[in-house]
């Protein structure tokens, strides 16, 4: 080495930091080739009897390099963080798996107990989780509190592995007593997709001890979402969800939404840039409503949420005493959209929650809005999976028996041709089937009932009487099964922009009164009276026969919302 390299090395080894367990040789831009090239690190790392944590990102790490550093972690056996991000800057893809399976066998060599580590931004791809695989099934990873990960290039076979890794070091340590119980995960930028997403929540269901969850930038959507959804559900410690830049859809909304409701330390919720959508806001906005007693942040932006859909979700955040940040930029509010939700804001002192909304989309023409609906394949005449959780949780089960089938029978045939005199004839069977029917059906029958308003007296009673009635149990679960059977109800009557093929009713006075009637009911509870009057005051212009009950309706979502 030339005397004047290592001069240089001198003057950039004097900047090493030392001290409170730990060796930092971060950020130093060292060029680490051969054993020759880590002399003084190795001496370094030799002469620190307890060595706790070792900081090596920010240089750039070779085979014969790493070997020798290795070699002197072997007796390390209390270092417990390893901070190797940005490690193998320029170097050949195939050269770093075996640099760090040789640095991963000299900590399970040594016997460390690792609780922290960081290998984020080195570009391995699946060959590198292979490089670190032993060391994540080892005892040293046993005690392991914090993984991170990001922008790796894992890809869903680094995914796979990962995931395997971690269930297997999960299942070893529950037989010793004492299982791993992973808190931080970090996997961002990596483009596990669904299938690497799935295997992942796999093992995190199987750990349950997550406080961290930050998977944002995977190409992951609605089926990789659920799956991760399903794993939230048994991580009751849960604080922190960020899945930004995925693609949510309403489906996988609708998941989060399901699995987020049990949990109560959740801080910080980051679906930004997840095409959450209006009808994923509204269920979404129910949980914020319901539950999450312990939030302060929540990002939805960039999500083709509308102005109504919005106003639905700051209402929900409004009552939350630990709440710092609501995030509804880059979405289709528009300009009066805007400042309603800012008004809001401000009327409920939050006005400086709100983060800036100068990346506002626009209001949505209709073309937009038609030409989008199809996107995901997220067909709305099918009972979806999501939709059929939402319903078995509130005890609302399906049973084959044959009455069951007869009633439901009975209940189509209303539906195909419905008239005053079936509604009365079916009226008990009507009730009974419309709780087991899915969300689309339930809103189909409330169309229909309404459909036959008349102002004939014995008429108008019995389509109102059975109108509430099939309502009241509709709305009597979960606030989450209530706002998606509102929501759903909206679609179709064509006030909030649903997706997949939705054949939109033909609004007629008569379903507008049938709501003013139940709203003066005890079926309806202020926030559902504010989450139709966000959708309903929004109508920019009623059919003329519709005006009246329009504003009637209107009047009575108002009163009812200042209770």
């Amino acid at each position: 080495m030339a005397s004047e390299d290592i001069a240089q090395l001198a003057e950039t080894l004097s900047k090493v930091h030392v001290g409170d367990g730990e060796l930092s040789y971060k950020g130093l831009g060292l060029k680490l080739d051969d054993a020759e090239s880590v002399v003084e690190l190795v001496r370094d790392i030799r002469q620190f009897s307890d060595l706790r944590a070792l900081r090596l990102e920010g240089n750039t790490v070779g085979v014969e390099a790493a070997q020798t550093i290795a070699k002197a972690l072997e007796d390390k056996e209390m270092l417990q963080r390893c901070y190797w991000s940005d490690m193998f800057t320029g170097r050949l893809r195939s050269e770093i798996p075996t640099a760090l399976m040789s640095l991963g066998a000299a900590l399970t060599s040594a016997g460390s107990r690792l609780t922290e580590l960081d290998l984020s931004d080195n570009a391995f791809g699946p060959d590198g989780v292979k490089g670190i695989e032993p060391l994540l099934k080892s005892a040293s990873c046993h005690t392991l509190r914090e993984l991170r990960l990001n922008n790796c290039g894992m890809g869903i076979g680094g995914g796979k592995i990962l995931a395997e890794a971690l269930t297997e070091c999960h299942r070893q340590s529950s037989a010793l007593g004492a299982p791993l119980r992973l808190r931080v995960f970090m996997a961002g930028r990596n483009r596990l997709e669904n299938e690497g997403a799935s295997a992942l929540a796999k093992a995190f269901k199987s750990m349950g001890s997550l406080e961290e969850v930050h998977l944002p930038q995977n190409g992951i959507n609605h089926a990789g979402v659920t799956a991760l959804a399903a794993a939230m559900r048994h991580n009751p410690e849960l604080r922190v969800v960020n899945l930004n830049d995925n693609t949510f859809t309403k489906r996988g909304a609708l998941a989060m939404a399901h699995a987020l409701r049990p949990l109560r330390n959740v801080q910080v919720i980051n679906f930004g840039d997840c095409l959450v959508r209006s009808e994923g806001a509204v269920a979404l906005a129910a949980v914020l409503r319901e539950g999450l007693p312990a939030l302060r942040e929540v990002n939805l932006s960039f999500g083709e949420i509308t102005e109504a859909a919005a106003l639905v979700v700051a209402q929900a955040v409004a009552d939350k005493p630990s709440m710092e940040k609501v995030d509804l930029n880059g979405n289709c509010l528009g300009e009066d959209g805007c400042e309603a939700l800012r008004d809001l804001m401000e009327n409920v002192d939050k006005g400086d929650l709100l983060a800036s909304l100068s990346d506002d989309e626009g209001e949505p023409d209709e073309e937009e809005e038609e030409d989008s609906e199809s996107e995901e394949d997220e067909a709305t005449d099918e009972e979806s999976e999501e939709d059929g959780d939402i319903v078995k949780e509130n005890g609302l089960t399906r049973e084959d028996s044959p009455s069951k089938s007869q009633s439901q029978a009975e209940l189509l045939t209303f539906l195909r041709c419905p008239s005053v005199e079936k509604l009365r004839e079916l009226k008990a069977a009507l009730q009974e089937q419309v709780q087991t029917s899915e969300l689309h059906q339930a809103a189909e029958v409330l169309l229909q009932i309404a459909s036959l308003y008349g102002e004939d007296p014995e008429t108008k009673n019995s389509v109102l009487q059975a109108f509430d009635e099939v309502l009241k149990k509709l709305l009597s679960g979960s606030v989450l099964h209530s706002y998606c059977v509102l929501s759903t109800l909206l679609v179709r009557m064509g006030l909030l922009k649903g997706e997949g093929k939705v054949k939109k009713a033909s609004v007629s006075p008569g379903h507008l009164l049938c709501l003013e009637h139940a709203v003066q009911q005890d079926v309806f509870s202020p926030h559902h009276a504010s989450l139709l009057f966000a959708f309903t005051s929004r109508i920019r212009e009623a059919p003329p026969s519709c005006r009246g009950a329009s504003e009637k309706l209107n009047a009575a979502l108002e009163k009812k919302c200042k209770h």
